[in-house]
């Protein structure tokens, strides 16, 4: 059955979906908005994983190969603090410019016949007519929040202040580094995404933040100040920002959305605009491009356009458990740093990649390291650790419940 569709919002999800519903019926018309000019995307560099790279593959072979081509890739992790380092060997990463990714998922849509709509505007006043409008409009979703009460829309700030960055360093394996200043440690997270680039991720606690006189830096004065305490990673290379029309600094705190449900008659919620991932798991690309996936199946599968929202949202939601559990105790972990930056940096690097366990907040540091270690060669170990964590995770949320009625 031939459907009419609007994207709105010209990211790599509603990219991505226009070219799934093109492929499975060239009839369906299909056009993706964007209020920006062609081109002119925010952001330096996304990752992915191999997972990703295989899905891409099943569905869409031509755009996955272009992805691939254009992408660099990693299979190891470097940490620094104070003057040592320590490296260990991963799994294999990827890392593509924002805006390259959007190029060749636009110059795909653009041989299927999809229409781009560039310097186009939707707001709830201007809803195309289609038979579905699919809001893949960002964190601040304009579609999204005129509905925000039908949609149970919550946002949650993150305690920690961030910002991105891009560099003309180039990282050869993803990159920590926690530097201590006089106010408390600042750290960032580092990782190549072309031949002359990298993205730099830079994060503190809001007392190092107001401490260093980060709060009150414009642009320059910020960059200068960040150079000199990551010189040992940049090796004389230049930090690059964004500023604002104003020359302040992009500085940020991490905004975790959710929603209670994901659609409002013809009207379906996507990516950011459904749902947020703390940046530190590297999974925000990932899960809007599974959310095109999902939603695409859907549709194909069900003729009836609620049963498809309703499926693709149950389907998601399912799977985005595991993800945003993962996040939260990610975040968690960089926010209490100070109980594992102490460590040997072997040991202190072994639990930077254990951050997203449940269990991880409620054993001392060095124990929790020796039974991982230990479980690493006892089954029974493992299974002891795959059991204890989740009960971990359930009555701590079934707290929060509780104190949330209180």
């Amino acid at each position: 059955m031939r459907v009419k569709v609007a994207c709105v919002g010209g990211g790599p999800a509603g990219l991505y979906l226009s070219i799934l519903l093109k492929l499975q019926d060239p009839s369906h018309d299909v056009t993706v908005y964007e209020r920006n000019p062609e081109g002119s995307t925010y952001g330096w560099g996304v990752t992915y994983w191999r997972g990703l790279l295989d899905k891409l593959h099943a569905r869409d072979p031509e755009s996955a190969r272009a992805v691939e081509e254009h992408s660099v890739r990693w299979n190891h992790g470097v940490a620094h603090v104070r003057d040592l380092a320590t490296r260990q060997d991963g799994d294999e990463g990827h890392g593509i410019g924002r805006h390259r990714l959007l190029e060749l998922l636009a110059a795909r849509a653009r041989s299927l016949d999809v229409r781009l709509e560039f310097e186009h505007g939707i707001t709830p006043e201007n809803l195309p007519d289609a038979d579905l409008v699919v809001a893949g409009d960002g964190v601040h979703s304009a579609l999204r929040t005129a509905h925000a009460a039908h949609f149970g829309s919550e946002v949650r700030a993150g305690r920690n202040h961030y910002i991105w960055l891009g560099t003309t360093k180039v990282f050869d394996a993803f990159t920590f580094a926690f530097v201590e200043t006089d106010h408390g440690w600042i750290w960032c997270y580092g990782y190549g995404f072309g031949p002359d680039r990298s993205t730099c991720v830079i994060e503190c606690a809001p007392e190092t933040w107001t401490g260093l006189g980060l709060d009150r830096a414009d642009e320059g004065e910020g960059l200068a100040l960040l150079e000199k305490l990551f010189a040992g990673i940049l090796d004389g290379h230049a930090l690059i920002g964004r500023s604002s029309s104003d020359g302040s600094a992009q500085w940020l705190n991490f905004r975790t959305l959710t929603n209670r449900t994901w659609s409002h008659g013809n009207l379906v919620l996507m990516g950011d605009a459904a749902h947020t991932t703390h940046y530190s798991i590297g999974a925000g690309t990932t899960l809007a491009l599974e959310d095109a996936m999902a939603l695409a199946e859907a549709l194909r599968e069900h003729a009836e356009l609620p049963e498809a929202l309703a499926r693709y949202e149950r389907q998601r939601k399912a799977e985005l458990l595991s993800v945003q559990s993962a996040a939260r105790y990610s975040a968690q972990w960089y926010e209490n740093l100070p109980r594992y930056i102490g460590l040997p940096p072997q040991q202190m690097f072994a639990l930077l990649g254990q951050r997203h366990s449940p269990l991880l907040p409620y054993v001392p540091p060095q124990l929790y390291y020796r039974i991982d270690r230990a479980a690493g060669q006892l089954e029974v170990l493992r299974r002891f650790k795959r059991w204890l964590g989740p009960k971990i995770a359930r009555n701590v949320h079934a707290r929060a419940l509780e104190s949330r009625k209180d």
